[in-house]
């Protein structure tokens, strides 16, 4: 496929890949689709995704299945989609050194407050990851917003910068 004519490929990294990159996962491919593709992953996947963000992708009537807490290796192997954008959304995962990405994506860092880090009643924890869902959103709607042809790839990486202190 002629790489002008397939989706964007945007990879959404945290720590755990249990709650943050997945909900921004969910709400790329939800919003972007068919012009964008997301995936998530984890420097230090959990194994699991948090029951919570789950819960609030569902009751936003959002496709959770297939959803699993995966490694970001898996996305620097051989075979792997080829990425255009790679937006890390804490930032313990910012600092780290990530793989070597095929393609040359662009990169930014949005990060967000851990939701899964919430503590109190379940309904604390609840509006911690409305929270992050909310700040996500935000920021994928802005970017969903921009003519990404049109922009030169150093502007367009000052832009996305610039949405993730937004």
């Amino acid at each position: 496929m002629n790489p002008i004519d397939r989706p964007h490929h945007v990879l959404f990294l945290c720590t755990g890949n249990s709650a943050r990159s997945i909900l921004a996962e969910v709400m790329m491919n939800a919003y972007g689709a068919p012009r964008f593709r997301a995936y998530s992953a984890g420097s230090q996947p959990t194994g699991r995704v948090n029951p919570f963000a789950i819960e609030l992708l569902q009751k936003n009537r959002m496709d959770t299945a297939g959803l699993r807490s995966k490694s970001w290796e898996e996305f620097a192997a051989a075979g792997a989609p080829p990425l255009d954008f790679v937006f890390t959304v804490c930032d313990s995962a910012a600092g780290e050194t990530c793989p070597l990405w095929p393609g040359q994506p662009i990169t930014a860092h949005w990060g967000v407050a851990d939701p899964a880090a919430a503590e109190g009643s379940d309904e604390d924890k609840r509006k911690a990851f409305f929270q992050a869902f909310s700040r996500l959103q935000h920021r994928i709607q802005l970017f969903l917003s921009l003519p990404l042809a049109r922009i030169e790839r150093q502007a367009l990486s000052a832009r996305l910068q610039e949405i993730g202190r937004s």
